[in-house]
């Protein structure tokens, strides 16, 4: 009777991975052995809840915005365990509602003899901690869980985070949230509380603001324009472009277009003063605006439709959803030379499907007669990205990327730098330069919490300043306590970012195409991505990234610093990535640009001739049949 007792009383305590409450209402062969059996149970689950009982203490508590870094030890009292495989540690979030969030923990190894398993350490990220999202209105108890596998059932139980190691009062922080997106861009408070009596965190989260970016994009002061008045004059421009066709095109005409810039820099400027150097007869025009939502007069739209319905050449440098709608007539070339150089994370058509990705339907890009690349090898997944064939992709270099070729030049700007950049004197350059996170412009954001500036001021102000060079898309804004105004400076209205890349002894990027270019320099680079995982699953690249990264990998703040302090060069791995991603490193990738504009885009080493009797011939003498002639 005894040992049947004890078994029914184990199974109670422990149950397979919780505590298995008593029935109700017993179901043994009599009711004096069911009161016999409840009364054993009851004294057996007291003991084995203060057997069970767990010690703890939490030797870090680290706020970051709305990042949380959190370290200690938990263990049961009376079960000693060296097997970090038998024990399971997390912080379980429950609201008001009892709904929960669970947070696993990584077992670390503590100085503790009969528990050196016992230690954690956790990461939080508030921001995306609910479905990639913040953390969802409500307050919520952070509770400790400990599970520890006795081998007859897990034990398993919760209890407060317990004691920090020197906080003597109650703490409280509070810090904001932001979420992004193309039709509500949310604002939130974020509270944490931590009570010493009862050794116990609660978070709070509520809601301060939620804006649809696309009902208040209209802002008259700063000259945009709203959705509906830009629909109206695309199809305007469409119909005064179907005008203009009716003229001829102008055989010297070169107009460069863009709406994301407002001064002749990278591309458009390299190619510029080329065709400038040179003398040539091309008539050339600018048509430049800062932002897609930049307004133009009506005067503008009329202009700009003439030049791209009557130049030679336009050439763009970026996205430019007016002219996707247009047929290009024949003998005239749209040519996108585009912003990046190789080929990093997926774009345009590689994203079919994905989060932000196109329509199948979808007409942006699919009329460029012609787009610029630095490598035969990465051809095709331009073509893919724009939609349109291979033979149109032209592996002709990026003008841009010259300047890492021209010794005076490079003095030049970095003289030019030293005096706009004072600060930078005398010290090591990092410069912090990542890509964007969502979708598109409209929900463009970058995570700041996933730094800590302070652990990184703290490590590396004495001997180095810290250059912030943020895409132009993000929305929100990184916070820098003025305390630091010695060692962070944001950079981000410097237009080319090239400049910035001659001043810099390291790069930290993390998705980012900036990783090309500053390859030429054969300088270390660090790829900090502690959301590697979540980026990947909204946004594929073309190569596997960890065999891709011309660089270090830092997936937290620590191995950040760590990687700054000893930089490091894979000097095989470098030289091989830039020979795969750039054909010719020799500095005239806009002297080759331009020769094609002044051949009309035919390719020199595959010209054709007409012998004496009419035949196509190649260079080499062989005839070239019909069906292998280049199409006009």
């Amino acid at each position: 009777m005894l040992q049947r007792l004890k078994r029914i009383a184990r199974r109670v305590v422990y149950g397979r991975r919780g505590p298995v409450q008593p029935q109700e209402q017993p179901t043994t062969e009599s009711t004096e052995l069911s009161r016999d059996a409840l009364e054993f149970m009851n004294s057996q689950r007291i003991a084995k809840d203060a057997e069970s009982l767990i010690k703890r203490q939490v030797t870090k508590l680290d706020f970051n915005s709305s990042f949380l870094v959190i370290e200690g030890a938990a263990w049961f009292e009376k079960y000693p365990e060296k097997d970090a495989e038998r024990i399971v540690k997390s912080l379980i979030l429950i609201n008001d509602q009892g709904d929960e969030i669970a947070v696993p923990l990584v077992n670390t190894t503590v100085d503790r003899p009969d528990f050196p398993a016992s230690g954690y350490h956790g990461e939080i990220n508030f921001s995306t901690i609910s479905d990639g999202k913040p953390l969802v209105p409500g307050t919520y108890e952070m509770k400790l869980q400990l599970e520890q596998y006795l081998g007859n059932g897990w034990l398993i139980r919760r209890t407060t985070i317990g004691q920090i190691v020197d906080i003597h009062q109650d703490l409280n922080y509070t810090t904001k949230m932001t979420s992004y997106s193309a039709k509500s861009n949310k604002s939130y408070s974020l509270i944490f509380r931590y009570s010493l009596a009862s050794q116990a965190l609660k978070v709070t989260s509520y809601k301060l603001s939620d804006v649809n970016p696309l009902e208040n994009e209209f802002d008259d002061t700063v000259g945009l324009e709203s959705a509906a008045m830009r629909a109206i004059k695309r199809r305007a421009l469409k119909a005064w472009y179907r005008w203009y066709s009716l003229q001829p095109i102008h055989k010297k005409q070169i107009s460069f277009v863009s709406d994301s810039r407002v001064t002749i820099s990278g591309n458009f400027e390299f190619i510029y003063q080329e065709l400038k150097r040179r003398n040539t007869d091309f008539k050339i025009s600018f048509y430049l605006k800062p932002s897609i939502k930049t307004k133009k007069t009506w005067k503008e739209v009329r202009t700009l439709a003439k030049a791209l319905a009557t130049s030679r050449y336009v050439i763009l440098d970026d996205f430019y959803p007016l002219v996707y709608p247009l047929r290009i007539r024949e003998n005239a070339d749209l040519i996108q030379v585009w912003h990046a150089v190789g080929a990093f994370k997926t774009f345009g058509y590689s994203r079919l499907g994905m989060p932000g990705g196109p329509k199948i339907q979808s007409l942006n890009h699919r009329n460029y007669t012609e787009a610029l690349v630095s490598s035969h090898n990465i051809a095709d997944k331009y073509a893919e990205g724009f939609g349109i064939s291979i033979d149109k992709i032209a592996p002709l270099g990026i003008p841009r990327t010259d300047i890492f070729f021209d010794e005076p030049k490079k003095q030049a700007i970095r003289e030019r730098l030293e005096d706009d950049l004072p600060f930078i004197k005398g010290k090591k350059v990092i410069l912090f330069a990542p890509t964007f996170r969502g979708n598109g412009q409209q929900s463009a954001y970058y995570p700041f919490e996933m730094l800590n500036f302070k652990e990184i001021y703290e490590a590396l102000h004495e001997d180095y300043v810290f250059l912030l060079k943020i895409h132009p898309f993000v929305q929100n804004k990184p916070t820098l306590p003025y305390e630091y105004s010695d060692f962070y400076y944001d950079v981000s209205d410097y237009r080319e970012i090239n400049d910035l890349l001659l001043v810099a002894d390291q790069l930290i990027t993390d998705y980012s195409s900036v990783c090309f270019e500053y390859a030429l320099l054969k300088r270390p680079m660090i790829f900090f991505a502690p959301d590697l995982a979540d980026y990947m699953q909204s946004r594929s690249f073309y190569f596997n990234y960890f065999d891709f990264i011309p660089g270090s990998l830092a997936e937290n703040t620590g191995d950040l610093i760590q990687q700054l302090k000893h930089p490091k060069i894979d000097r095989a791995k470098l030289d091989g990535f830039v020979d795969f991603f750039f054909d010719d490193l020799d500095g005239r990738s806009t002297a080759r640009f331009v020769d094609a504009l002044e051949n009309n885009f035919e390719d020199p080493n595959a010209a054709e001739l007409e012998n004496a009797d009419g035949l196509a011939i190649s260079e080499d003498g062989k005839i070239i049949p019909e069906w292998g002639k280049k199409a006009k």
